[in-house]
């Protein structure tokens, strides 16, 4: 049982206590625009091993005049050095000793300082890394650098860009273990385990252990994270591939508005489902907030039609009689009414009459009860949506307060629809499997079951386009 302790440190006001938060998943602290806001060392349990091991992460208070911070720090040990730390800057100057206190407890009592930096500027305009550094190496323990305030995630290889920068900026300063991005607003999960596996590497012997062990823990925690999500997307897809909205006798071929309402029916059922899902989707991730209303114009056209067909209408079906076969092709081929396969085998229609197809299209169907529910071509754009509100919960950092639905980010769709692409072949077989009854009690519990392994393969692929080689901390956490 071994207790590891993480110190985060930077100049005043780039965020640190923002970023505790969200490495902890919980408001600890003051966050505000101002310098000095965390006064002294503040600790905070943010892992633990089965074996008891404990990750402590130590919010500081920020660097404010670096030069003179460590010109003061270099006197320790001779009488004025304790004159003017311990009495004059005490009561002249507050701040001032309180950084002081902080850096003194992070030199005693630290295992690896986490610094982090504000990527929004750019290295060779950040002056004031120089002189931390010296205040890095007067610590003398391993650093990680964390780059923050990088912005909306954007495209792998312009992050890596990012991180290059900074890396060639800090090339040659002996305390720096590694440089990582790591936003207080918007990082992903998996970069966490990345983290880990930076702090073990630092370490050595015992240390180097028991942070294997805590990786260890952290990765089975968020590996049943992982795999709960992904239940709940499948459930929830499932739900809507399989919901049923019904139509009167005689369905959209006579009655327009009935079929206007039913769509608008499907539209409110949707709306509700993925408000809800959302919600399951933040409690699993430690979040709190209310899915905005999502926008429904994609796929509220592709509502699939069942509907009864009126004997005495049956005309309006195709050319029936002669050409009916052609006729419900061509119908086939504009996406209007779905038929089931067995319909266009073998010359049955043209010899079943006008009223014969009518009762063909209800008994080959199964449509016992007219009812609209979502096309195949539907449930792509929704498999989408739906990956990419993952996407938007998994990237979540407790820095935005509340959490609330944004629009994507450019790159995610193209990464998403890719990976979903992958998976077609069994997403089709699925959406094509369902029953074209109205009654279909049980299909959405068995559809979530199919559900399970497609998403999973294409969420697993989107994380490792969107962070190369970051999920190899997730099987494989820090050795």
């Amino acid at each position: 049982m071994t207790s590891l302790r993480l110190s985060l440190v930077s100049h005043t006001n780039v965020g640190k206590t923002t970023l505790a938060r969200t490495l902890l998943g919980r408001d600890i602290g003051e966050v505000r625009d101002a310098p000095h806001v965390t006064e002294f060392a503040e600790m905070h349990p943010l892992l633990q091993s089965p074996a008891g091991d404990v990750l402590e992460l130590w919010d500081t208070p920020g660097f404010g005049d670096t030069v003179r911070l460590v010109r003061r720090l270099q006197q320790d040990g001779s009488a004025i050095g304790w004159f003017l730390s311990e009495v004059w800057d005490r009561w002249r100057d507050r701040p001032f000793w309180a950084t002081q206190q902080a850096l003194r407890h992070v030199r005693e009592t630290s295992d690896v300082v986490l610094y982090l930096v504000n990527a929004a500027e750019s290295p060779e305009a950040a002056g004031y890394v120089g002189p931390e550094m010296a205040l890095l190496a007067w610590i003398g323990k391993p650093v990680v650098v964390l780059l923050n305030q990088l912005g909306a995630p954007r495209a792998p290889e312009l992050e890596a860009a990012e991180v290059e920068r900074w890396r060639s900026r800090l090339a040659g300063q002996a305390p720096v273990h590694a440089v990582l991005p790591m936003d207080a607003f918007a990082r992903c999960w998996v970069q966490e385990g990345v983290l880990l596996g930076a702090i073990a590497a630092a370490l050595d012997g015992e240390a180097r252990a028991a942070a294997s062990r805590l990786a260890a823990a952290w990765a089975a925690t968020r590996r049943a994270s992982f795999d709960a999500a992904v239940g709940e997307l499948a459930a929830s897809l499932a739900r809507i591939a399989s919901a049923r909205a019904p139509l009167a006798d005689g369905g959209w071929l006579s009655r327009r508005q009935d079929a206007d309402a039913a769509r608008r029916a499907l539209a409110d059922m949707l709306d509700t489902e993925v408000r809800a899902s959302t919600g399951r989707l933040l409690a699993l991730h430690g979040l709190d907030g209310r899915a905005e209303r999502e926008i429904l114009d994609r796929v509220a056209a592709q509502v699939e039609l069942h509907a009864r067909v009126g004997e005495g209408r049956a005309a309006l079906v195709g050319g029936v009689l002669s050409g009916a076969l052609a006729g419900l092709k061509a119908d086939l081929a504009t996406g209007g009414l779905t038929m089931g396969g067995g319909m266009l085998a073998g010359g049955l229609l043209g010899a079943l009459g006008a009223a014969g197809i009518a009762r063909g299209l209800n008994v080959v169907r199964g449509t016992d009860r007219g009812f609209a529910g979502w096309s195949a071509e539907a449930m792509a754009p929704l498999a989408e949506a739906a990956l990419l509100r993952y996407l938007a919960v998994a990237h979540f950092g407790r820095g935005r307060g509340e959490w609330a639905q944004g629009e994507a980010p450019p790159h995610w769709r193209a990464v998403v629809a890719e990976a979903l692409a992958a998976q077609a072949p069994a997403l089709d077989a699925l959406w094509a499997a369902r029953s074209t009854r109205h009654d279909n009690a049980g299909e959405a519990e068995a559809l979530a079951a199919g559900l399970r392994a497609p998403l999973a393969a294409a969420l697993r692929a989107v994380l490792e386009r969107l962070y190369p080689g970051a999920w190899a901390a997730v099987d494989n956490p820090a050795p």
